[in-house]
């Protein structure tokens, strides 16, 4: 896949992340980092390489230039990618070679080496056999750091994605009626988030009734009945990389008549939390915050994921707003404050926004109204 070389691609700023990951691998005692297809390899050089069964392997070693190992029939996508634009060698090799050899060949004196954590169970046991004796430990340790503080540049991708995001939540009460089945209003939304300007739909929940009562129930062919809340919680990915993450709910009629209530809890509990993020304060002070006002008003058992989670090139990454994390925010953490009240065989909603701690305090990307949308029944 072509990537732009602009905004977070630009050549500097690969450049910066691959010294500043060689520099903290080696604070962490590593001789490089051994990084295959996926998120990790494209924050560090740009390129979203196809997760093949061939061989792709970026070699960072903590000193010294790092080298991007292809297979040959991938040298020309490899190249069209920023990786071009970087000065990096891409080093190629032919069917009948051995690639994790050649990765070994790259580092002669290595003894510790870090895999990227999503490195597929193959590539990890041949790796080691083509290095024996040299200890293999996960880079995720050195690479979350890095992504979990975003640049200028990643925030404005990620504002983009929100407003994109945001887009497709105001169109969404031209399909969601009684008499539609979650499918069809799903197939719906997913044209629209790709006409939104994502290039990827990543997931569509659209949870009717006691559907919405399950958090990741997404389609069904449940028919869309009168008074049924419907969460809808839908997320892509845009051209640049970057990931969005919504979650609004809706009435479609005249809503149960305890709903209105939980709702209000949870409307305030989403409003606290956000006002919370800050500089300083940990991620579980957010959890805290969002879950105090849920289980003060009566609910906290139906209140049954954590409060949020990282966003960036995946859609779930560090930081994670949980109970028991006490990382402290810092500007440029990106991630999502979405609470939710769940009450099995009835009702369930959740309101969801991506934010971004700033300097000043925080900043959301999402822009909809969270309060309830009333459809017509």
């Amino acid at each position: 896949m072509t990537v732009r070389a602009d905004g977070p691609w630009e050549p500097a700023a690969l450049r910066d992340r691959l010294t500043s990951a060689a520099r903290r691998a080696a604070s962490a005692g590593l001789d490089a980092l051994l990084v295959t297809p996926g998120a990790d390899l494209r924050y560090l050089t740009g390129y979203a390489a196809l997760p093949l069964e061939r061989l792709t392997c970026l070699v960072l070693p903590s000193s010294g230039d790092p080298v991007l190992v292809v297979p040959a029939l991938e040298e020309a996508a490899a190249a069209a990618s920023p990786v071009g634009v970087t000065g990096m060698e891409i080093r190629t090799w032919q069917e009948t070679d051995d690639p994790f050899a050649l990765v070994a060949s790259t580092l002669p004196g290595a003894g510790r080496v870090a895999l990227d954590d999503q490195m597929w169970a193959e590539k990890v046991l041949r790796l080691r056999a083509a290095m024996p004796g040299r200890e293999q430990t996960l880079a995720g340790d050195v690479l979350r750091e890095l992504r979990m503080r975003k640049s200028a540049a990643e925030v404005a991708a990620l504002r983009e994605a929100g407003a994109a995001i945001d887009r497709v939540h105001e169109q969404v009460g031209e399909w969601l009626r009684p008499g539609r089945t979650e499918r069809e209003v799903g197939a719906d939304i997913a044209g629209a988030i790709r006409e939104a300007g994502h290039e990827t739909v990543d997931f569509v929940i659209v949870g009717s009734g006691p559907n919405g009562a399950s958090p990741h129930h997404e389609l069904s062919d449940r028919v869309v009945q009168a008074g049924d809340p419907v969460v809808v919680d839908i997320g892509g990915t845009t051209p640049a990389g970057y990931c969005s993450d919504s979650t609004r709910t809706y009435v479609v009629g005249d809503p149960p008549a305890d709903f209105l209530a939980s709702y209000e809890v949870l409307l305030r509990a989403q409003a606290e939390a956000v006002a919370h993020v800050r500089p300083g304060v940990t991620c579980s002070s957010v959890d805290a915050t969002a879950r105090r006002v849920i289980t003060d008003a009566g609910y906290g058992e139906r209140f049954i994921h954590r409060t949020g989670h990282g966003i960036g090139l995946q859609t779930h990454e560090e930081p994670y707003i949980v109970e028991g994390n006490d990382l402290v925010l810092e500007p440029g953490m990106a991630f999502s404050v979405e609470p939710g009240i769940y009450l099995p065989a009835r009702h369930g909603a959740r309101i969801e926004d991506i934010v971004v701690c700033t300097a000043g305090g925080v900043e959301a990307l999402n822009r909809t109204s969270r309060e309830l949308v009333l459809l017509p029944g």
